[in-house]
């Protein structure tokens, strides 16, 4: 078996295109040579702001053939290229190796390796530029003259740049380079047989301040903060041995990419981190993304669940902002840090346009507390849940219709706040778009799940009458929703309901979300997983967006016909809750099928073409990757197929391990359960656990859809 969370990374070249490595809020786009172009939307970025937008290297005014992508850590690679020849030899004699580690800013090692008799004698340059352009301006491709760049060459290279009472700038250095304007100069002789090293840093400068160097030059990189950190996180997670290749790759990469996407708040050190939304454009805290992830992620980590939550309990809705569409209890949708978050999202570092974060914060408050861990944590972050449900039921509810819709309060907000919140992402069969207020499918799904959270929490401290209030309110949302947004002549729930109450009657994959929490009546289960498993839904890769006998379907859109490895992976766990066992194996081979399709790494979204049609998944141009949900989806389909549920407040663990016949073997060992390892093994259809916590009953059996809103 492949030991799927300890796999050696594969040193391989990485196929055409460009180069991503991430850490934190960090990341670096660049071309294979490791050069970053001018022109484009390449460079390196921290924290919103691109600190190069060029950075090319040069032997002898000539650039590098390269040769080789040797990828490491998702935070570290190596660019391996050739010089050109040197005079009077056919060949090139002069090796040149670029190690690059990315995190507050980047560290380049540069290597030439003289393979030839003779000495060799060369000029080292490194063009540099820095632009200090807010990440949204680079994103929609419009940079503006917002102030004056100042340029410094005494010892190092400093670029600064004022923009009213902000300052953003950016240092170079190299112990042996010559800085000059845009360069840093080196004279080189490499002795025969021999090699020449340097490193150079960039350094961001925030307000004046630059924060600590991670990678020092002379500090081994394995002591380095991120290294440590990554290594910390490999050796905590559960170790994942299985026959099946592909789950193996994907499993390991989904690991990788997860420890680089965190992100550490300096201002609290003791907090867990959360995790950024994805490269290259989201690399910061969205409520949302981080709150699904930190979900799908359970099996492997329950801290970044721990960490996501009181980040955003932090920054929970205190007043009432239509710009930024802030209000009391509101859970944020995203949050920005370059000069230009005026350009963002309602004109603040912080926008608060997501109908769905908010009864997601509730949820996952929920969930955490049935892994059983973190309990005074869990516990005093409950007064935050409670002022996130009132929001739902003041401002999510504005019309006291029982149903939670969205509308943006200006024109500089989203219109459309659902997960699918693209302007088009939202329409009628027929293809015309629905106008807000809308009241989203699995938004109701999500309240429904979060109301019978909070009955849970109330049962736990023993007050009744609270805890039959939200089981009250669960059961009639539950009742609501089946008869208003089912569709009986369609069999199939709308996605929505417009600003006049009237079905939006396009077939979607949301409803399959509203598999995952339960909503759905027992009797209408079939008819939706039908329907989500049919043709027109599930192209051999996952279940689309939006079926393709809609009005509005495109197959290369971003939320009309596309797939999203994260909608699928919430699917699955939908489908296997009810009990369609094979079609959740079905759409979990899928995915790990994709997920191989592109080295182990799912995207954020591929193009919704039929398996038929396409030997491969067709990318998505402008998908992120990696990104935290897709990465996290792995992870989360491994639940799926262990049936795993734990209920520690109950006392349960339900475990029916469902694996395809082909998967073979199966092992998992060091999964954190209520302050325990479990150990959980599938070897010729035997099931054995082993570490299951004192007090807790281990149910061989799969859980009742029923049982959340019932007993545990």
């Amino acid at each position: 078996m492949v030991d799927a969370w300890t796999l050696e990374a594969a040193q391989t070249a990485t196929g055409p295109g460009t180069v991503t490595l991430v850490e934190g809020s960090s990341f670096c786009v660049c071309a294979q040579s490791g050069d970053i172009g001018p022109g484009g939307a390449q460079g390196v970025y921290f924290r919103d702001t691109r600190l190069l937008s060029s950075w090319q290297l040069h032997i002898d005014t000539e650039p590098v053939e390269p040769l080789l992508v040797i990828p490491a850590e998702p935070f570290r690679a190596t660019f391996v290229g050739r010089a050109r020849p040197r005079p009077g030899k056919a060949d090139s004699t002069l090796l040149v190796n670029r190690q690059r580690y990315v995190g507050a800013g980047m560290r380049e090692d540069i290597t030439l390796v003289n393979l030839a008799a003779e000495a060799a004698g060369c000029t080292v340059a490194i063009t540099v530029d820095s632009d200090l352009a807010d990440l949204f301006e680079v994103k929609a491709g419009r940079l503006s003259e917002r102030g004056q760049l100042a340029i410094t060459t005494a010892e190092d290279l400093v670029i600064n740049c004022q923009f009213g009472d902000q300052s953003r700038g950016v240092r170079v250095s190299a112990p042996d380079g010559l800085p000059a304007s845009g360069q840093l100069l080196f004279r080189v002789v490499v002795p025969p047989r021999s090699s020449w090293h340097t490193t150079i840093q960039v350094h961001p400068i925030i307000d004046g301040e630059e924060p600590p160097t991670r990678y020092p030059g002379e500090q081994p990189f394995e002591t380095t903060v991120p290294a440590q950190r990554l290594r910390d996180w490999q050796r905590s997670s559960p170790v994942v041995a299985t026959s099946h290749a592909g789950m193996a790759q994907a499993l390991y990469r989904s690991r990788e990419d997860l420890g680089a996407l965190r992100i550490f708040d300096p201002n609290h050190p003791d907090r867990p981190p959360t995790i950024a939304a994805g490269a290259p454009w989201f690399m910061t805290l969205f409520g949302r993304d981080s709150l699904l992830t930190s979900w799908l992620a359970l099996p492997l980590d329950q801290s970044l669940a721990l960490g996501t939550l009181a980040t955003l309990a932090e920054l929970q809705g205190t007043t009432e902002d239509p710009l930024t569409e802030e209000e009391p209890g509101k859970i944020l949708h995203e949050l920005r840090f370059g000069v230009e978050a005026g350009r963002a999202l309602g004109g603040g570092s912080a926008y608060y346009g997501s109908i769905d974060s908010t009864p997601l914060f509730v949820m996952l408050l929920g969930e955490l507390r049935r892994w059983g861990l973190h309990r005074d944590e869990v516990d005093a972050l409950l007064p935050h849940a409670d002022r996130a449900l009132q929001w739902i039921e003041r401002y999510g509810d504005a019309d006291g219709d029982g149903f939670v819709e969205y509308r943006r309060k200006t024109d500089r907000g989203l219109a459309n706040q659902g997960w699918k919140d693209s302007s088009d992402g939202i329409n009628f069969a027929d293809g015309r778009l629905a106008e807000a207020p809308i009241a989203l499918a699995e938004v109701q799904g999500y309240v429904y799940s979060a109301y019978l959270a909070r009955s849970h929490f109330a049962t736990e401290a023993g007050d009744r009458d609270l805890a039959d209030h939200w089981a009250s309110k669960a059961a009639a949302l539950k009742q609501a929703f089946n008869e208003t947004f089912w569709l009986p002549e369609r069999g199939y729930f709308a996605i929505g309901l417009d600003r006049d109450k009237r079905p939006i009657d396009a077939l979607a994959s949301n409803m399959g979300h509203c598999l995952w929490t339960g909503i759905v009546d027992v009797e209408k289960a079939e008819s939706v997983a039908r329907r989500l498993m049919s043709d027109e839904m599930y192209s051999g890769w996952g279940v689309r967006t939006l079926a393709t006998t809609m009005g509005a379907y495109n197959p290369m859109s971003y939320h009309n016909g596309s797939v999203w490895p994260h909608d699928n992976a919430l699917v699955a766990s939908g489908l296997m809750r009810y009990g369609f066992t094979a079609d959740a194996q079905r759409l979990a081979e899928s995915l790990l099928d994709a997920a191989g399709a592109y080295g182990g790494r799912l995207p954020e979204l591929f193009c919704g073409f039929d398996r038929a049609e396409y030997p491969q998944p067709v990318p998505y141009p402008t998908s992120c990757s990696p990104q935290a949900w897709a990465a996290a989806s792995p992870v989360h389909l491994l639940r799926v197929l262990l049936r795993l549920d734990p209920w520690v407040p109950y006392g349960r663990v339900w475990l029916a391990p469902a694996l395809p016949t082909h998967f073979g073997d199966l092992r998992v060992s060091k999964l954190p359960l209520a302050g325990s390892r479990l150990s959980i093994s599938v070897q010729d259809g035997a099931v054995r656990v082993r570490g299951l916590p004192e007090g807790i009953e281990l149910v061989m059996e799969p859980r009742n859809p029923l049982t959340a809103a019932k007993e545990g």
